[in-house]
Order: C-alpha cells, then sequence, then structure tokens
C-alpha cells in the first residue's frame, strides 16, 4: 500500500518553520532526500529528528558503532529508506562487506566487539531498557562504557522517530540510494 497523505514537500510547499532545516539539510547532503521532505509536514518532528541525530553524533561511540547501532534498529523495525541510506554511508566509510550484510540480514556480526554491541542493542530494544546486570556486563566486558550504554539508548530513541516517521509518512528509497535499498522478499 502506498501512503499518499504525505507530500514531498518543497521549499515553496513546506510549513514555513520547516523551510531552515530542510535548507540546511540539502546544503548538507547536496540534495533533499525523501524522508525529509515528507518529515516536513511536521516541523516539530522534523527538528526534532535533525536535532537528535546531531546530538547522537556527538556522543562517545565510534562513527562505526553509531551506524551499527541505526542500522541494527533499520533493520529490526523494517525501515527499507534507513537501510539503504546506512547501508551507502558504511559502504563509504568503507566497511567491512561482511558487516554491512550480517546487519543487513539481522545476523551475528563477524567483529565480537561490534556484536557485543548490536546484541546489547537488541536487548534494550527487548526489554525496554531493563537489561540485567549480567547483559550489561558483558556489553561492558567488549570496552564499551556505562556512558556508552546510555548513548545507546540516545540512538534508540533517535532512530525509532525517524524508522517510524518513514514508515508512516511511506518515505520511499531516494533514486541515488536505490542499489542500497534491500530487496523485496
Amino acid at each position: 500500500m502506498t501512503i499518499t497523505a504525505f507530500p514531498d514537500h518543497t521549499a515553496d510547499s513546506a510549513p514555513a518553520p520547516a523551510r531552515r532545516a530542510m535548507q540546511a539539510t540539502t546544503d548538507r547532503l547536496g540534495y533533499l532526500p525523501s524522508p525529509v521532505a515528507r518529515m516536513a509536514t511536521s516541523p516539530q518532528t522534523l527538528d526534532g529528528f535533525l536535532k537528535l541525530s546531531g546530538i547522537f553524533e556527538s556522543t562517545t561511540l565510534s562513527q562505526l558503532d553509531r551506524e551499527v547501532l541505526i542500522l541494527t534498529l533499520a533493520t529490526r523495525n523494517e525501515c527499507h529508506v534507513c537501510v539503504a541510506m546506512h547501508t551507502a554511508k558504511l559502504t563509504a566509510m568503507d566497511a567491512d562487506a561482511a558487516l554491512i550484510e550480517a546487519l543487513r540480514t539481522q545476523q551475528p556480526l563477524p567483529d565480537q566487539t561490534l556484536e557485543a554491541l548490536r546484541t546489547f542493542v537488541l536487548e534494550v530494544l527487548a526489554t525496554s531498557g531493563a537489561v540485567t546486570e549480567p547483559r550489561l556486563q558483558a556489553f561492558l566486558a567488549h570496552g564499551y562504557t556505562t556512558r556508552n550504554a546510555l548513548e545507546v539508548v540516545l540512538g534508540i530513541g533517535t532512530y525509532t522517530l525517524s524508522t517510524f516517521a518513514n514508515r508512516l509518512t511511506g518515505a520511499p528509497v531516494d533514486d541515488r540510494l536505490a542499489a542500497f535499498a534491500p530487496q523485496a522478499r
């Protein structure tokens, strides 16, 4: 089912409070992603996601850790747009192809530290944050910190907002990301 209730806003059609965020995104990426164009229907939702995303990017988690978290959440929440976008980002980072494939297929990761992160993300989600002490210690045993554990919660919140909004609006995968889109099952 294609959702048509959410338009692909432009700078002319978007609510005025969303226009600056849309322009900033276009300036940063060189194009306006469809999820941003549709999320602009609610300037507060767009602004909230962009601010949270910027805050998450400034955490002590490495860029690779953040991308593992995001792609773990994107595949779990079946957000085809996020899977394509963050597969492209991992590819641009020269991440290992086996790592990307494992993340996309929700399989254990070849790197034990990144697998500890992926497992912890899924545990936080499964328990709504009520992670047991042994599960927390297993995460910490791989060099992560209690600060990182809370940053995982921030990442989950940020990208739950994004994946849910993208699914609700039916945001399509942009043409420039089509090569990274998940294949229909």
